[in-house]
């Protein structure tokens, strides 16, 4: 298969998860096993487990950019397929942590709240934002289109750095309030 073709396939595919990966975020989000009658314990020991591996997953990014600044290409690779590695272990436990657990309110009051939905917000619209741009720029990188991959990972990179980091403090700031 041509090049050509195989960016096609990869294209479709990307789409498909880019669409596919929120839905089911928002959907498995709203379902409570509990409250559906299954016998499951509330998985309440994750959410400090997938904050870590959002912090782990900052370290990485920074990580793979000083690889690649120094030249050394397969540790870039490996670095970065370790961090969507990362992603999709910390976006399995999210789910399951959301579909055995009750939902915890943020409780601070003033600046501080609007300060707490603001990050909130911004992550979760970013982590959507995000998914396409991991994959396309991990697919150039794959099929050798080094150019195209520089390019969109500059624009890649600070936003899967941001929502890394802003998983880590969402986290921080709600967690004197779980139950």
């Amino acid at each position: 298969m041509n090049k050509l073709a195989q960016e096609k396939k990869y294209k479709k595919i990307i789409t498909a998860l880019s669409i596919i990966i929120p839905i089911a975020v928002a959907i498995l989000f709203g379902v409570n096993l509990r409250a559906l009658g299954f016998d499951v314990e509330p998985l309440t020991f994750l959410p400090p487990i997938y904050a870590s591996i959002n912090g782990l997953t900052a370290m990485v990014l920074i990580a793979a950019v000083i690889a690649i600044k120094n030249g050394n290409k397969k540790l870039h690779e490996q670095l970065n397929t370790f961090a969507i590695i990362c992603s999709l272990v910390f976006l399995l436990m999210y789910i399951a942590y959301h579909m055995t657990s009750d939902s915890t309110k943020f409780g601070g009051e003033g600046a501080i709240k609007y300060m707490y939905y603001f990050i909130l917000i911004t992550h979760i619209i970013l982590s959507i934002i995000v998914i396409p741009l991991v994959l396309l720029t991990y697919m150039k990188a794959k099929l050798g289109d080094f150019e195209a991959h520089k390019k969109i990972a500059k624009k890649t990179f600070p936003i899967w750095l941001y929502v890394a980091i802003t998983g880590v403090v969402v986290y921080l700031m709600i967690s004197p309030y779980y139950v």
